[in-house]
Order: C-alpha cells, then sequence, then structure tokens
C-alpha cells in the first residue's frame, strides 16, 4: 500500500517558506501514529525542515528522501532519484510531503491521511486537488480547537474508488 499523509488548510495550504504554518500538536500525534514503524518518503525540502525542528531524521522509521540532486547524501536516510521507485517497494509506505512528491506520486496512492485545518492561511505550497471520481471519504473524525490546537480540524481518510 502507498499512503499519502497531509495536513492542509483552505485552498489546499500545505506549507509557507518550507515550513508548517500551523502548530497543531493533535496532528503531529496522529501522524506519528500512523508513520511509526513504517516508511516514510519525502523530498529533500521536507526532509531539510525535519531535521531543522528535530535535529535528526524521523525516529522509529525507515526514512527515504526523494531528490534530483545525486550528491545529496546526508547520515541516517535512504536516497532515491526516481519518482516512480515508492512503486517498487514491497512494504507500506507512507509519502509525507511535500507539495512537488505529493503532486508526482498522489497516482501511485491507495489511501490519502489527510489532516484538514479550518483556517485561511496563507501559504506557498499546495496539495493538489481531491478527486471525488477517484477518491472516495471512508473515515471523518471532527475536533474543536482547545488551548493547544489553535484551529478546528478534522482527521480524514480517503481510499482510491
Amino acid at each position: 500500500m502507498i499512503a499519502i499523509v497531509v495536513a492542509m488548510a483552505e485552498d489546499n495550504v500545505i506549507g509557507a517558506r518550507n515550513d508548517l504554518p500551523w502548530y497543531l500538536p493533535a496532528d503531529l500525534k496522529h501522524f506519528k501514529d500512523i508513520t511509526s514503524g513504517h516508511t516514510v518518503v519525502m523530498g529533500r525540502t521536507t526532509f531539510e525542515s525535519i531535521v531543522a525542528r528535530l535535529g535528526k531524521p524521523l525516529p522509529n522509521r525507515r526514512n527515504i528522501v526523494l531528490t534530483r540532486d545525486t550528491s545529496y547524501a546526508p547520515a541516517g536516510v535512504e536516497i532515491i532519484h526516481d519518482i516512480s521507485a515508492p512503486a517498487n517497494f514491497d512494504e507500506d509506505l507512507y509519502i509525507i510531503g511535500g507539495a512537488q512528491v505529493y503532486a508526482a506520486t498522489i497516482h501511485l496512492a491507495d489511501r490519502l491521511y489527510v489532516t484538514e485545518v479550518h483556517a485561511q492561511i496563507d501559504g506557498d505550497a499546495h496539495f493538489p486537488a481531491i478527486d471525488s471520481a477517484i477518491w472516495k471519504e471512508t473515515a471523518r473524525e471532527p475536533h474543536h480547537a482547545d488551548e493547544k490546537n489553535q484551529y478546528d480540524y478534522d482527521f480524514i481518510t480517503y481510499d482510491r474508488i
């Protein structure tokens, strides 16, 4: 199975200046619950933003970085250079961004795990439109803003029809 994991605000905004434009601890926990113990695939910019925040690759996950730069070789991750490479793995994969990687791999995905952030947020990175002819919503879990999470949000699962 290939799954995409994404948090997006209204207008499909997923990022601003190479970072998440919100802080939702519940979404970070949800992301960790979904991806821990699995293989995550991300673009170089997403990987570098994770390292800037955590100081290391995502723990308890096999980290694979997709990049066109054939000399890029950070410690603690595997590198792939072909966007179709995720389709050749024999294990479940979780594609975690960024925008270019999502756009290039959404056609490979079997499932989307979407955190829908109910807010208008300026951003420079967007998730592709979720086409209802291809994707069926199979689960939705609404949540309200609270003292730790500044926006209302829903955890949504879409499965390929």
